[in-house]
């Protein structure tokens, strides 16, 4: 019985490292894109990086 209690923790766990993850990756776009138009720079548009975070490799 116990278990399956573990295993459900577990898998909370890998959860809440992924969600940590893809929360990291989107502030960090978030703020790089608010300090290219800060300085007016106009290539934040066109870095794949910034338009679809979490779907980009590196």
């Amino acid at each position: 019985m116990s278990g399956g209690l573990i295993e459900a923790e577990a898998e909370v766990d890998a959860l809440t490292v992924r969600l940590t993850r893809r929360a990291r990756t989107l502030a960090a776009a978030y703020l790089k894109s608010r300090v290219m138009a800060a300085r007016t720079d106009g290539r934040g548009w066109r870095s794949a990086s910034l338009l679809w975070p979490l779907f980009t490799k590196g």
